[in-house]
């Protein structure tokens, strides 16, 4: 796909909505409920049709699995998905460049990964493929990232992570406008850390990459709002997005889209009124 950009997500004059597809049977908030292929696929055409720009679809959570498996998981929901909406634009949620290949292959346009390009080929994987690739802050693994949330400037500390990885994605060949900066909220940070990096959205934004928030559901608007539920924190979690709107360009990942959809509309309408 040379020559793809994201431009044409930028155009609404609002934050692009990244609808959350798990895979898994040990997700966070929605682990198991789209098992089988057709369940999921069908969950990504809701998303699609209630105005998310992009669907990610993810076939890893906190547990390690095999790429084949993980591979196994999402190719043919990302293939059938694109069978049905060849117009839609997907996104693969991996660590792994042998995942990221065989979903770019099959017509993943971005790939999400958690691991900033640790994985050594993955960032000459998405510059072969015109691809676009999230890199994201995290400290340690998934499964132990939270031992260890304390930052002598947790703001400072990020930023510089994403800045040196969007270097090294620029030095392999990916275009700057592909490349988008992830703070990584919750991966790593404790409330505050959280709550810092949501307030330091423009700093992280005057990097001059897109930014993605992905917020959703998460615990520390449990812990802020005393809501141990995930499935019950909707409003906590527009909350959080709220800052998003004054950036130049953002895109939010989300489980509720529908509802995220309609919040950043009006809130785009305000901030435009203002």
């Amino acid at each position: 796909m040379p020559g793809w950009t994201l431009e044409e997500v930028w155009r609404r004059r609002r934050p692009a909505v990244m609808g959350v597809l798990n895979l898994t049977p040990d997700s966070f908030s929605d682990g198991g409920r789209f098992a089988s292929s057709e369940l999921a696929v069908a969950h990504a055409e809701a998303m699609l049709d209630a105005g998310a720009d992009l669907v990610d679809v993810g076939g890893e959570s906190t547990a390690p699995v095999a790429a084949p498996v993980e591979a196994d998981r999402v190719i043919p929901v990302i293939a059938e998905l694109l069978r049905r909406r060849p117009a839609a634009t997907v996104s693969v949620d991996t660590s792994k460049a042998e995942v990221a290949e065989k979903a770019l292959a099959a017509g993943a346009r971005v790939v999400n990964d958690v691991g900033a390009g640790r994985d050594p080929a993955m960032l000459a994987t998405v510059a072969r493929h015109g691809a676009a690739i999230v890199l994201m802050h995290m400290r340690g693994e998934p499964g132990s990232m939270q031992r260890d949330t304390a930052y002598a400037d947790v703001v400072a500390e990020v930023h510089a992570f994403l800045a040196e990885r969007a270097a090294a994605a620029a030095a392999a060949g990916i275009p700057p406008e592909r490349v988008l900066l992830d703070p990584g909220i919750g991966f790593g940070k404790d409330v505050e850390g959280n709550l810092r990096l949501l307030a330091a959205l423009p700093d992280l934004a005057a990097l001059g990459h897109p930014v993605v928030v992905g917020a959703s559901r998460k615990s520390f608007i449990g812990r802020v709002a005393g809501e141990p539920d995930p499935g019950v924190r909707l409003p906590g979690s527009l909350a959080s997005l709220a800052g998003t709107a004054r950036l130049p360009r953002a895109i939010v990942r989300v489980h509720d889209v529908a509802e995220t959809v309609q919040f950043l509309a009006v809130l785009a309408a305000v901030e435009g009124a203002a």
